[in-house]
């Protein structure tokens, strides 16, 4: 799709700042941005190509394992889930692309504002990968410091982070700072008031944010066609600013355009929309079953789409990995499942009554009833033999 771009205004960073018009973002063409095709060949993309022309054999490398270890680790979080160490997990199985390419674009001073499904873009941020794990276990709300590696908790509330980041964006605007905002979404928040409001924020004041839309053409249940009648880039023109559609399964594109987006943010260009146009290939959450309403067909197109083979094929024929790559890959990512599982199995149980602590400031009769209703129920298993459950 085209890229669109309606207007641009220079940041209101002090008094008496003219606007100025808008210019054509780079790289206009009819077809969503792509770098890399699902076949692994190197295409041109107008000046985007600039943005990624002077990566490295080693980067390429870098990109190849990010997209590999982050796959694994999302993987054996399935799997604990299944097994009853965690309580639900939220797959990024598929958008790999999307999320190390975005990632890879930031830089160290950059503010990140995920939902809860950024796991690749929380490797890049360097979060241990073990730590994201906690909250889903039930036993903290986080498990990380925000401020240590600018990568915001993760938020559940669908959309409410493009607020935080907005108003972060606007902050720093007003300090002086030349760094940039990244927030993510899925296509389903896209549909939620609070994008809306991030979205007019962040144009009238100029905020130094990108939005960072992972279309993965499911909201649950919902498919996108559901939700819009328009791609979901092209809502930005309403609003004043570029939006872009990038080929989500192309981490060169993903890198390529999110570094653009955040440079022009940094310029004091305010917002950009990043439409990542990829494909959820899990389920929503582990509680949920997509055969229920998702052809396998679909399913199986997209698989010949899978991000980290086309990367592959691409290394392979440009000569930039050999087979030894692969195989002391293979085994640093044994090594990494091994050790999420201990640190995971390592954990506490959470404790069950915590639900109860803050229902109230001040406490509640009906809380303290069904609290003793649930102390009771759950010493009923201690005098089945079956011990507390606690």
């Amino acid at each position: 799709m085209t890229v669109e771009s309606t207007a641009a205004r220079k940041p209101r960073r002090s008094a008496g700042t003219k606007r100025t018009a808008a210019k054509k973002p780079p790289g206009a063409q009819p077809d969503l941005v792509q770098l890399l095709t699902p076949e692994g060949k190197r295409v041109k993309n107008g000046e985007f190509d600039a943005y990624v022309a002077d990566i490295t054999p080693e980067e390429l490398r870098g990109l190849y394992r990010d997209m590999v270890l982050t796959r694994r680790f999302d993987a054996e979080a399935t799997s604990l889930q299944r097994q009853g160490e965690l309580g639900l997990w939220a797959s990024l199985l598929g958008q790999e692309a999307a999320q190390i390419g975005s990632g890879r674009a930031t830089r160290e001073d950059d503010y990140v504002f995920p939902t809860y499904r950024e796991h690749g873009v929380a490797w890049c941020r360097g979060v241990d990968p073990a730590n994201l794990l906690g909250m889903f276990r039930g036993v903290n709300n986080g498990g990380w410091d925000p401020n240590s590696n600018n990568f915001h908790l993760y938020t559940i509330v669908i959309g409410s982070q493009t607020l935080h980041a907005t108003g972060y964006a606007m902050g720093i605007a007003k300090d002086g700072a030349d760094s940039a905002v990244i927030a993510y979404f899925g296509d389903g928040a896209s549909s939620q008031g609070d994008v809306a409001e991030s979205f007019t924020f962040s144009a009238v004041y100029n905020a130094p944010v990108v939005f960072f839309c992972q279309n993965n053409q499911w909201a649950i249940s919902e498919p996108t066609e559901r939700q819009t009648r328009v791609p979901l880039y092209q809502r930005a023109q309403g609003y004043g600013f570029p939006g872009v559609r990038v080929d989500g399964n192309d981490v060169l594109a993903c890198l390529a355009v999110t570094k653009w987006a955040l440079e022009r943010a940094r310029r004091g260009e305010g917002p950009t929309l990043v439409e990542a146009f990829t494909y959820r290939m899990g389920a929503h959450t582990t509680s949920d079953d997509p055969t229920k309403y998702r052809a396998d067909e679909e399913r199986e197109a997209w698989e010949a789409k899978d991000p980290i083979q086309r990367l592959r094929t691409y290394l392979e024929a440009s000569n930039h990995a050999d087979e030894g790559f692969f195989a002391e890959l293979e085994a640093e990512s044994e090594a990494l499942g091994k050790r999420v599982r201990e640190v995971v199995r390592a954990m506490p149980d959470p404790d069950s009554f915590a639900i109860f602590e803050n229902a109230y400031a001040d406490g509640h009769a009906l809380v303290d009833e069904e609290r003793a209703q649930f102390a009771a129920y759950q010493a009923s298993f201690a005098d089945e033999g079956e011990g507390d459950q606690r």
